[in-house]
């Protein structure tokens, strides 16, 4: 065989290879081509038969769709109602509870917008169970804070109790020091007793003498003795002596010469400071006329100390 003879035998060959594979291919793209297309038959079968049974079972609860729409529907306004309150009761969460009425009202707008199946209804029942689930959690949140509130309250309330019942023992024990010290102020307050008044004249030699005519009048004179206190103050007082006319004014030096007493201001006539050691202390207070008229009468005379009355006594001139 010659060469060329020899190269064609060897061409052909290749060829007839070459057809085989080719030939092999097509046949696997045939197999797989129909294994495929057998594949998408019986899934399109299934859906079929899918979509009949969601049918029937959509058909089948056909009547329990309307109830449960309507339930979700209350249960989704009730949230609303809920959300509404709560806000109320938790101002610092009002903004957060604000949105979530939102995604609420938005909810209800798609089950109010037309019928639906109940596979679309089960999803719009899975969303409010979540919205729900989240309103629990502010529901547990301001329980605790009116617990909270609750016990704050209380302990307030105690406390205001604990002060009410201090301050009536404060008051109690006011009232004890208040009458204690009255008994003291009233067991400190002296006592003047022992009382000689009467009108004094000038004689020619300049001595003073008793006298109980009017028109020789010309000083008055009240002598007294004050009680010895042992639980009274010691020290400088000073003893105030007040006149009064028959017609009922006080006789005074000075228009300004007014006292403070527990009854308010007394106008008085004369003074003399004493050094009272809570003893028994002897005086006389002295009131000067210097040329004033003295009516007939009836003259009254009172002696006070530490603003307090300490005694009277009185005289008559004719």
């Amino acid at each position: 065989m010659s060469e060329f003879e020899q190269e064609k035998q060897n061409r052909n060959g290749a060829l007839v290879g070459v057809l085989i594979l080719l030939l092999l291919g097509l046949a696997v793209m045939a197999y797989l081509w129909s294994s495929k297309n057998a594949e998408c038959n019986t899934c399109k079968n299934e859906k079929k038969e899918l979509l009949a049974d969601m049918e029937g079972m959509n058909q089948m609860m056909a009547g329990y769709v309307g109830d449960m729409s309507k339930d979700l529907k209350a249960d989704l306004k009730s949230m609303l109602s809920a959300y509404d309150e709560m806000k109320l009761k938790n101002q610092a969460d009002a903004d957060s509870m604000a949105r979530q009425q939102q995604e609420i009202q938005s909810l209800l707008e798609k089950v109010e917008r037309g019928k639906w199946n109940a596979r679309e209804l089960f999803r719009f029942q899975k969303e409010n169970e979540s919205l729900r689930r989240i309103m629990r959690g502010y529901v547990i949140k301001i329980d605790s804070l009116e617990t909270s509130l609750v016990k704050v309250n209380t302990d307030l309330t105690n406390t205001q109790t604990e002060l009410t019942q201090t301050s009536e023992q404060l008051s109690q024990t006011q009232e004890s020091l208040n009458q204690a010290e009255g008994l003291v102020k009233k067991g400190s307050k002296l006592q003047a007793f022992n009382f000689y008044s009467t009108g004094l004249k000038e004689r020619f030699n300049s001595t003073m003498t008793e006298t109980s005519r009017a028109r020789n009048c010309v000083q008055i004179k009240s002598s007294f003795t004050i009680s010895e206190n042992p639980i009274a103050k010691g020290g400088k007082k000073m003893v105030y002596m007040q006149i009064i006319a028959p017609e009922g004014k006080t006789l005074q030096a000075k228009s300004g010469n007014v006292l403070q007493t527990e009854n308010g201001p007394v106008p008085y006539s004369d003074k003399k400071e004493i050094d009272y050691q809570n003893q028994r202390i002897d005086l006389a207070i002295f009131y000067r006329l210097n040329g004033e008229e003295l009516a007939k009468g009836n003259y009254k005379v009172k002696i006070y100390c530490q603003g307090q009355l300490i005694g009277t006594d009185n005289f008559t001139l004719k």
